[in-house]
């Protein structure tokens, strides 16, 4: 997919992510035995990771970490992503949460591709009505910027028709 110009993006979140540190120093090796780690802690708080896998160049591009895993947070990180390459065609393998299928992502796709058509207003009609329908809008295989949503427990690969 490289070579035409498209980029293929598995992308998924891991929320939770502890930032721990240790109240101790790890006991000194003695000889035939394993060093010992303490297992006291402090906690840190949490984060949450917004990551990319470029399934053509086998490597993780633009990932986010932030202490929230919000609508605006997801919508953020597909901006800063497309950004890489403004111009080409973006294709977002994502599960079927709803922050995948939101209203700031319709419209962050319909300005990056250029799309004047009224989108509606969420919860009542056109493409914001409901997740359905900003789903089939962000799916459309006619945008440059489209997403492919995996069904659960489901392998990824078999929904791309290249």
């Amino acid at each position: 997919m490289l070579e035409q110009g498209i980029h293929l993006i598995s992308t998924d979140e891991m929320t939770g992510i502890q930032a721990l540190e240790r109240l101790f120093p790890n006991k000194r090796i003695k000889p035939k035995q394993v060093e010992k780690i303490e297992f006291e802690y402090e906690r840190h708080g949490t984060l949450s990771l917004i990551a990319n896998w470029d399934v053509a160049r086998g490597k993780v591009v633009s990932p986010s970490i932030g202490p929230t895993r919000t609508e605006q947070d997801f919508s953020e990180h597909i901006q800063r992503t497309i950004k890489i390459d403004e111009k080409a065609e973006w294709i977002f393998i994502v599960d079927q949460l709803n922050t995948h299928k939101s209203e700031s992502l319709v419209k962050l796709v319909a300005e990056s591709c250029e799309i004047t058509i009224d989108l509606g207003r969420k919860g009542k009609e056109g493409i914001l009505q409901s997740m359905e329908s900003r789903a089939d809008f962000l799916s459309d295989e006619s945008h440059r910027i489209r997403f492919v949503y995996i069904p659960k427990h489901t392998s990824w690969l078999n929904q791309i028709e290249c």
